[in-house]
């Protein structure tokens, strides 16, 4: 069952340059929904302007930022009917950007590190929320937080996990306190998909940016051949684990929005619903020697060495 009107609902989306956000306001635009999208470069916005209908508006938004934050909440109220106050309301709020470099081992980060990571993926969407619950109040709507299986399963050294956890916690909390006001929260748990967030350039050359800082003393304790070791399995991992179909994504944020019914997680990509998720309810033992024993595989795999039983995955 589906909720009507979709030419008279506006939905809000963070993170609109590229993959899932980018994907979903063309997605929404086509069904007729009012799509407003933020970008954080002009390139982005203008991409996505170029390849939308005349309905669909774009705007700037560092998520970063609440000075920034706080004008397109401005923008959006203009949009959907006057000021905050007396505004019709804001059907749906998509919290989409997201950084995830720097990763790597944890004795390899600065505290900066961190907070880099966490600001955009956790703080920005916790602000970016909080200044739009008046208008999600107004019109009784949704809010999709877009996490990730690692916030169910933490793979990776760096403040990507932390973050999805962080915003796993932040939705549950919100889903309990907006249900009084008929707001309703989903939470999206992807797994392994070829956006901006997986690029194997862009990670293996921060990778390279963290061990060129490293003290010899760190250096030597993992030895010189570990920087290559791990971004050859880096590669050939995110080679065979991302997938190109994004829709699968924006289908579950799709649904999350139009359903009457929405559910509150939805896993996205089938190795988040058959390998990553039913692994985190396990035993943290059995799942760390899961992920150790395929790590092991993927090194093996990545250097030519044939691993039985490897196609399972």
């Amino acid at each position: 069952y589906k909720v009507d009107g979709f030419r008279d609902k506006h939905v809000f989306i963070t993170g609109c340059d590229s993959g899932f956000g980018n994907l979903l306001a063309k997605q929404l635009d086509g069904k007729g929904f009012q799509v407003i999208a933020a970008c954080l470069t002009e390139k982005g916005a203008a991409d996505l302007t170029a390849a939308t209908s005349p309905r669909l508006k774009t705007l700037l938004l560092n998520v970063t930022d609440s000075e920034s934050i706080r004008k397109a909440v401005e923008f959006v109220s203009t949009e959907v009917g006057g000021e905050v106050r007396r505004a019709a309301g804001l059907w749906g709020l998509v919290n989409n950007a997201g950084r995830s470099i720097p990763i790597g081992p944890t004795d390899w980060m600065e505290m900066e590190d961190f907070t880099k990571v966490l600001d955009v993926n956790l703080i920005g969407l916790i602000d970016v929320t909080l200044q739009f619950i008046p208008l999600l109040k107004k019109a009784r709507g949704r809010v999709v937080n877009v996490a990730s299986i690692l916030g169910r399963l933490n793979l990776v050294g760096g403040g990507y996990c932390p973050s999805k956890w962080g915003v796993e916690a932040f939705s549950d909390s919100l889903r309990k306190d907006m249900s009084h006001f008929g707001v309703k929260v989903s939470i999206i748990e992807p797994g392994f998909f070829k956006t901006a967030v997986t690029s194997v350039d862009l990670i293996n050359a921060d990778m390279r940016r963290l061990w060129t800082r490293l003290p010899q003393h760190v250096k030597n304790a993992y030895g010189n051949t570990y920087l290559e070791d791990y971004t050859k399995v880096q590669d050939f991992s995110m080679r065979m684990l991302c997938s190109a179909d994004l829709s699968q994504v924006t289908r579950c944020m799709e649904h999350a929005l139009t359903a009457r019914f929405p559910r509150t997680r939805y896993g996205a990509g089938w190795d988040a619903k058959l390998f990553w998720i039913p692994l985190s309810y396990l035993p943290s033992f059995v799942a760390d020697f899961v992920v150790k024993t395929f790590a092991v595989s993927l090194k093996l795999s990545s250097v030519g060495v044939k691993v039985p039983g490897r196609s399972f995955f």
